[in-house]
């Protein structure tokens, strides 16, 4: 189970912490266990600070602990503080990317459910795409997902796997794999009947919670081969 450590603090010398927290994650390269490290400062109390730090599990949080550069972090880490920090650890029991969740939702109910009405809860109006099976770098407009929605399931029957997805900030990329059955025209190949699969990965830019921007990268040489155009 995740685990998430709070460490609440105040100090007047945020420079000083900064860079006590730069020399500890120079000094536990290889060995720390911490992954995702986040600072806020309190917007009505400029000496305020909370940080998150999460783990993959308390026991790995126990580990990180027991370095000694841990040891020697907390005790520095004291002494620009402003009294003694306080910890508040946090088994996490829901864990939900809100972005990833609306990419999922593109290859499951706009892709490959059809649902084109989804389109404008999940796209801004004037969203930017990228495709490596189009001429053009860059086409415009929540309308172009309608298009290549509608051709590419008129062309083929065919589903998604989402193999793997990472969202940081407001990115989220989807690593996925292809299967369609070949049963109407595709660039200008006439239907073949055969099974055809591919991988790919897509990127999207989130803005206010839509997506603004897209990048579809996928093995376009492999499918014409197996549809016999090369």
């Amino acid at each position: 189970m995740k685990f998430v450590q709070i460490i609440d603090y105040k100090t007047e010398r945020p420079d000083g912490m900064n860079t006590l927290m730069d020399k500890w994650v120079e000094q536990t390269k290889g060995k720390r266990t911490a992954t995702h490290s986040v600072v806020g400062q309190d917007r009505t109390d400029a000496s305020h600070y909370v940080e998150i730090v999460e783990f993959p599990s308390h026991e790995e949080a126990m580990k990180n602990s027991h370095l000694p550069e841990t040891d020697r972090l907390f005790q520095e880490m004291v002494a620009l503080c402003d009294g003694m920090p306080s910890f508040t650890d946090l088994d996490v029991v829901r864990d939900e990317q809100l972005n990833a969740a609306t990419a999922r939702r593109v290859f499951d109910e706009i892709c490959v459910a059809g649902d084109l009405d989804v389109i404008d809860q999940v796209y801004a109006p004037d969203y930017r795409d990228h495709d490596v099976m189009k001429e053009e770098d860059t086409v415009t407009g929540s309308d172009v997902m309608r298009g290549d929605v509608t051709r590419w399931r008129a062309a083929f029957d065919f589903a998604f796997t989402l193999d793997d997805q990472i969202a940081q900030g407001d990115d989220v990329v989807t690593r996925w794999s292809w299967t369609g059955l070949h049963k109407g025209a595709f660039m200008g190949v006439q239907p073949t009947g055969k099974q055809c699969t591919m991988t790919g990965t897509t990127t999207f830019r989130f803005h206010d919670g839509k997506i603004q921007e897209g990048w579809w990268h996928y093995d376009t040489m492999g499918l014409m081969r197996q549809l016999g155009v090369i």
